[in-house]
């Protein structure tokens, strides 16, 4: 009988399954890393929340002290009257009797009217403010006010048989803020220029000029014009006054958001900056011509500022909230890059450790921290140049290292200049973004696919199998 063939030694039940499932154990252990790592990304994020809030607090200091939105509601024509009323009163006699009897008040109000043609010409003038290293946009506008007042009638109050006080007229506008006027403001009404007071007197609708003007009793339409300034910042709203309204805006502001009730019939939008023409009707609007508290009820605030309109100057999407949706990527942007490794691994004969895919991670994160101390001196896209190309050197040379191979480490620099590249490329989309992340996990999976082929399982030794087994 011949001797028995020597067999090999079983290995543990342990080693023969971490040897059968390498791969998977390796992806496994790739995936917590990402975990691991989302960490030192809540911190980023963290910091970046407190970084806004001061741009935010430097922004609100500047746009206090400029201007803040800014919206005009005027002319209007306000004219006192007196009234008389009958009412029932209590009257008691010396014995004690009493009765009903009917008693004349005089009383006196307000009656409200509004032009019947309401143009408005304005250039928006934007330039930048800093406080600290911190930058807004303001603007300065310089609005051409012009219409013309019907004779005004108190036939809607005839039922109260009203005494206008001619004499006691006046024309109010309320304006949100005052502080970019340099000069004395002159009212032309007719023939006459009369200079404007401070305070709108108009109640429930804030700030603004009054001015006491003459109207004749039975005279006819006047016309009026006005040349105003405002410092504001964000917006410029107007309130549909006139029976027609229009408003003709000009900006170099590129980005302009038209809001309220009401969108422009004209506009050009250009890089140039922006023209637009507003034609309001006041059949648009849920507020009368004229009105007074002694009829029905007077018109709310409320009513009239559901009609206004206007533009916001939008800023650019900022630093922070790209940054912000770039630390939303950030599962992603490691994922991508950890592939990258594995996919090395697999087609190479070097192998990496969990240190070494730990390391590259936090170089990662600490790029998204580069990114937000940069953008705050020279704008997102050359941080975002800057933070990567220190990123990309301090995973190249360590990759020269860790790899052992002057070649691998391009080549695995190369990989992780593409994804960032491809990141910068999601981060300038809005509408596209998520079909751009999509892709990019599809063109993931496919690749991790392909280099995993014709990956085949190590043998393991069984000793079941040989067990009994000799030769001859």
């Amino acid at each position: 009988m011949g001797r028995m063939n020597p067999l090999p030694a079983a290995l543990p039940l342990t080693q023969r399954f971490a040897r059968r499932n390498a791969t998977v154990l390796k992806l496994l252990g790739i995936g917590f890393l990402v975990v691991l790592l989302l960490g030192p990304l809540q911190l980023v994020e963290s910091t970046l929340r407190e970084r806004r809030q001061r741009h935010d607090g430097a922004v609100a200091a500047i746009t206090q002290t400029w201007g803040k939105n800014q919206r005009l509601l005027g002319p209007v024509l306000v004219v006192p009257y007196a009234y008389r009323t009958e009412i029932e009163e209590w009257t008691t006699a010396p014995d004690g009797r009493r009765w009903k009897e009917k008693v004349t008040r005089s009383q006196t109000a307000e009656a409200f009217f509004l032009p019947e043609q309401l143009e408005v010409e304005g250039e928006i003038d934007p330039s930048a403010r800093r406080l600290g290293i911190y930058t807004t946009q303001v603007y300065a506008a310089t609005l051409r006010i012009r219409g013309r007042f019907a004779a005004p009638t108190f036939a809607f109050a005839s039922a109260l048989a009203p005494e206008p006080q001619w004499n006691q007229a006046r024309v109010g506008i309320a304006i949100s803020d005052l502080r970019g006027t340099r000069e004395a403001l002159v009212l032309k009404w007719g023939a006459a220029d009369v200079g404007l007071q401070p305070g709108a007197r108009l109640e429930g609708f804030g700030p603004g000029l009054h001015a006491p003007v003459k109207v004749a009793e039975n005279g006819g339409a006047v016309d009026f014009a006005l040349e105003v300034t405002l410092n504001g910042s964000g917006g410029l709203a107007f309130a549909p006054l006139g029976r027609q309204t229009v408003v003709t805006l000009a900006s170099k502001w590129s980005s302009p958001g038209f809001q309220g009730a009401f969108l422009p019939v004209t506009r050009d939008v250009s890089a140039a900056g922006f023209n637009a023409t507003w034609r309001v009707s006041y059949y648009g609007r849920d507020f009368p011509q004229q009105w007074t508290p002694g009829v029905g009820a007077a018109v709310a605030p409320q009513a009239i500022e559901a009609a206004v309109f206007g533009v916001n100057l939008v800023e650019p999407v900022t630093a922070y909230r790209t940054i912000e949706r770039a630390i939303k990527y950030g599962v992603l942007f490691l994922a991508l890059v950890f592939a990258t490794f594995f996919l090395f691994e697999t087609v190479s004969a070097v192998r990496l450790n969990a240190l070494n895919y730990l390391l590259v991670g936090v170089a990662l994160c600490l790029f998204y921290l580069g990114l937000l101390a940069l953008s705050e001196f020279i704008g997102f896209a050359p941080a975002y140049v800057g933070a990567a190309a220190a990123s990309l050197l301090l995973v190249g040379l360590y990759g020269w290292s860790v790899l052992r191979s002057g070649w691998r480490a391009v080549l695995v620099s190369g990989m992780l200049g593409g994804v960032y590249g491809y990141l910068f490329f999601v981060l300038q989309m809005e509408d596209l973004s998520l079909l751009a992340g999509t892709v990019a996990l599809f063109a993931l999976l496919a690749a991790v696919m392909y280099a995993t082929r014709r990956n085949e399982q190590p043998a393991v030794v069984d000793a079941d199998a040989n067990a009994g087994v000799a030769t001859s």
